[in-house]
Parts: C-alpha cells; structure tokens; sequence
C-alpha cells in the first residue's frame, strides 16, 4: 500500500448527466477506499459547495454542463486545489464539440463534415444530402441527439435538438463501426468497439443494461488499429488535453477512421468504456483510480 491521500470525490451536480455521474461517483469511491485513502463525496448540485477540510485532491466524477466544461475546474483552481483530468481551457474546448471540430481541422485530425445551426426556422442546408446527425453543441452522453434520414424530418428533428442547446452540430451520418479509444497519461488504450443490439447507441443503448454489445480489443488488424488510436491521440493533443480522456472514433468501411468527440470526464463505473479498455491494457479499475490520482497529484499547486 502506498501513500493515504484525503481524497473528495466529486459526483452528481446540475447536469442532465447527474444520475450516470452518481454511479460513477460511487463506484470511484469505492475502490479509492478498498486502497485505504481518506474519501469524502462531495455533490455540486448548487454552487454554494465546500471541500471538506484537509483535500489533497479531488477526483472529478462529474459528466456534462458544470462538471465537464471548465466550470468546476475553474473554481478548483481558484481553490488550488488539485484535481484529476484536463484543465479549464481543454474541458472547455472538448465540452463544445464546435471548437473540437474547429481544433481537428486545423490539426488535420479527420473528422465528419459539418455545420452549424442557432434557429429552428433554418431551411435545410444547400449541398447536404440525408441522412445526418444532429447534436446539440454543449451536451455529453448522446443528450439531444437526432438522425435525419429525410429533409422532411428536419424541422422536428432541428427543434428537439434545439432545446438542449442554443447551437445544433449537423454532421453527415458516417456509416461504418463505432469505436471509443481511452487515453491515460497520453498513451492510447486498446481500441473498444461499440454494437447496439438495435439502432443507433443512443442515451437509451448507453445505459440500458444487455442493449448493446462491446468488443476489447475491437477486432481491427494492427495498421487499422493504430490508425485509430493515432486519430484518438490527435484529438485529444488538439483540445491541450491532460491525464486521461475518451475519444470517440467512427471507422469507414474502408478502415479510415472519423473522430466525433473528446469526452474529458468520461464514465467511471466498472462497466464504463475507459475502465474497460484499461482492464484489457492489464489496468484494475482501482489502479485505474489511483493512476488518475497520482496524475493529478503530480501537479503540485503554486
């Protein structure tokens, strides 16, 4: 046993995430106290929270708005305290999936083509063809996700999008298999594929127990696979990420791999995607906890 950290555990908060962020929590928790640290949970469900006395760090088991867009970092490092994952900027950056498109391009990291949308009363785009995905800008976990397969479906699909955000990202519908990468301390994991037994791994396959199907190491050959772990790697320099993080990648048919987003607090539960990877890289979900611990505790806090 090495050293006992008073570690806060931060889990719940305001987000439409807030029940898959309590079971992280817990499950964060749990296996930092079967190491035998000093843990306290802490839920920022208003912004009138405190950290216990005596915090060494805290482990951030936040998902979306508040949790994952720099919010809390912010005030984490008005605090000076340390705490796992990426800084405010990149947290900030990843959040927006906007930003991350823009940061891709610019770094030549392959991603769906796309525009942007502020109005349920915009027409359907010259040049598109169905179908297509929209996403509102600032959401995580599939949160407002729509499929277009018809332009007369637009106008429904544009508003129901619309009201999770006051931005809606129109991507074009890659066809081909659905992979998620996990990174820890900047080196990819092996690569998840994602099977929804029906339809597309929406909020409902995502946390419908059986729903869907998951494959580690995803059945790629070696070039394939470090393809798409170098477009994984590539995003997540893009948006200056730290310490770990989940990218989601869509593979052509053809092998070429597509990113979609950067997910900076990814799920934390043991059946989670990143602590799955781990586990098939010989990484424990309770060392996977302490890795992100001892990540964050190396930056000390001027």
């Amino acid at each position: 046993m090495g050293k006992v950290f008073n570690i806060t555990v931060m889990l719940g908060g305001p987000s439409a995430e807030r029940e898959v962020s309590l079971r992280s929590g817990a499950a964060v928790a749990k296996a930092l106290r079967s190491l035998g640290h000093h843990v306290h949970e802490v839920d920022p469900q208003a912004d009138s929270w405190t950290l216990p006395v005596g915090t060494e760090v805290v482990f951030l088991a936040l998902h979306g708005t508040y949790g994952e867009d720099g919010t809390v970092q912010q005030r984490l490092e008005d605090l000076r305290v340390p705490y796992t994952g990426c800084d405010v900027e990149s947290s900030r950056l990843a959040f927006d999936k906007f930003l991350t498109k823009q940061k891709c391009v610019a770094a030549g990291i392959p991603t769906a083509r796309f525009a942007v949308f502020d109005s349920a009363t915009a027409s359907w785009p010259m040049g598109w063809q169905p179908p297509v995905v929209l996403k509102p800008v600032r959401q995580g976990s599939s949160v407002g996700l729509q499929f277009v397969e018809r332009v007369a479906d637009w106008n429904q699909a544009l508003t129901e999008a619309l009201r999770y955000d006051s931005q809606v990202l129109m991507e074009e519908k890659i066809v081909g298999r659905e992979t998620t990468v996990g990174i820890l301390a900047g080196e990819p994991l092996p690569v998840v594929e994602v099977r929804p037994k029906s339809g597309t791994y929406d909020y409902q396959n995502k946390y419908t127990p059986g729903a869907t199907e998951y494959f580690c190491p995803a059945e790629f050959d070696e070039v394939t696979t470090k393809r798409i772990q170098a477009a994984a790697l590539g995003a997540f320099t893009a948006i200056g990420g730290r310490d770990y993080s989940r990218v989601d990648v869509m593979v052509r048919v053809n092998g070429d791999p597509v990113v979609l987003e950067v997910n900076t607090l990814p799920g934390m539960t043991e059946t989670s995607l990143l602590p799955k990877a781990a586990a098939a890289a010989g990484i424990g979900y309770a060392e996977l906890c302490q890795r992100m611990v001892e990540l964050a505790l190396r930056r000390t806090v001027a």
